[in-house]
């Protein structure tokens, strides 16, 4: 039987990890992300698992990596100013290539965040990896409470099957907004077994004292990283994700991701209602981030219009996937009709922007 409830994107979320075999938990309560760790404080010992509050987001990083190093499906959770505290440690996970899932509902930055706790100012920092090394994490942008219900499950699945960091990007809008979810447990294959896991016994019995990783494996730093290269590869070939709407015959085609998407698509609906042929193109995956399908996209309609909750990053991988081909426009977070103090870019606002451009 088929289970459907109310929920907010972050309560989705912390169902999404439970349904996913998650059963480890390491975070430290940042809004507007506190409702995860909450839901899951009282959740995960229901079922055998371990909540664990850490002094701060540095440690919980490390745990993350450590419970990640021992086989477990293990995630955290935290807003923007957390996030950057975590970066040596996403980039240690990324050495070892230990499979952790983290999930950021981004706020407004830069510093303790400006303007409300809406935006979409990590772009930037989440997509081109965060700290040392030059490192990718997969990172899935849901735009509403069920795709952060399927896309936390997913994000579990991919971290196993390529042993890497998957990030879930969401943000205040989608985090905190209620809307109908079906509850289900979703397959997305087999995987790999985990025999590198640091489990305590090798498979004759034995205890373990150490496993190479790393660079190790692989003899150098050159083959390593070449390793990394051909698995970053492999996953924008077989990952990428994005959907389209009514951009068949679109004469602009809007750009947009998460809850900018929302917003959006809406505007798509009111400027079609006034005999206006907009389209929209949303990248799911905003790493590995679908560049070819969007070029493809923008070349047929001719010009692009990204919107976003930000200062103007999406716009820039917008712009590197058009190679300057067609014209890209910008409506930023100024767009908003309380710059000053929160709010959101309203459908009405890229509607006008959408006229400017059309009539």
């Amino acid at each position: 039987m088929v289970e459907m409830m109310f929920l907010s994107g972050n309560e989705a979320v912390a169902r999404g990890a439970i349904a996913a075999g998650c059963r480890y938990f390491f975070g430290y309560p940042i809004t507007p992300q506190s409702d995860i760790p909450e839901f899951l404080s009282r959740e995960l010992p229901k079922l055998g698992g371990v909540y664990l509050q850490t002094e701060s987001e540095v440690a919980s990083i490390y745990m993350v990596y450590g419970g990640a190093l021992a086989g477990a499906r293990v995630m955290t959770s935290t807003s923007s100013p957390g996030f950057s505290l975590m970066q040596e440690g996403l980039s240690y996970i990324a050495e070892l290539e230990a499979p952790a899932v983290i999930v950021n509902v981004m706020r407004m930055g830069p510093g303790i965040g400006t303007g409300g706790q809406g935006g979409q100012t990590d772009y930037r920092q989440v997509t081109k990896g965060g700290g040392h090394g030059g490192y990718r994490c997969i990172v899935l942008a849901p735009a509403s409470s069920q795709e952060a219900f399927d896309l936390t499950q997913l994000a579990f699945h991919l971290a196993d099957k390529y042993r890497m960091a998957a990030m879930v990007l969401s943000d205040f809008i989608v985090g905190q907004t209620a809307e109908p979810v079906t509850l289900r447990r979703l397959d997305f294959g087999p995987l790999p077994d985990k025999d590198w896991a640091l489990v305590g016994k090798d498979k004759k019995g034995g205890k373990r004292s150490m496993l190479i990783l790393g660079v190790g494996v692989h003899g150098s730093v050159a083959a390593f990283h070449q390793h990394q290269a051909e698995k970053y590869e492999r996953v924008a070939r077989e990952e990428t994700r994005y959907e389209t709407y009514l951009a068949d015959d679109a004469r602009l085609l809007l750009a947009a991701y998460g809850s900018s998407s929302r917003i959006a698509r809406r505007a798509v609906e009111l400027a079609r209602a006034q005999g206006l042929k907009v389209g929209l193109f949303r990248p799911i995956t905003v790493w590995p981030f679908p560049e070819a399908a969007l070029k493809e996209a923008a070349l047929r309609v001719g010009r692009v219009l990204a919107v976003e909750d930000s200062q103007g990053q999406f716009v820039e991988d917008v712009r590197c996937a058009v190679e300057g081909r067609v014209p890209v426009h910008f409506l930023g977070l100024w767009a908003r009709h309380d710059p000053g103090w929160g709010g959101v870019i309203h459908p009405e606002r890229v509607l006008e922007e959408i006229r400017s451009l059309l009539c």
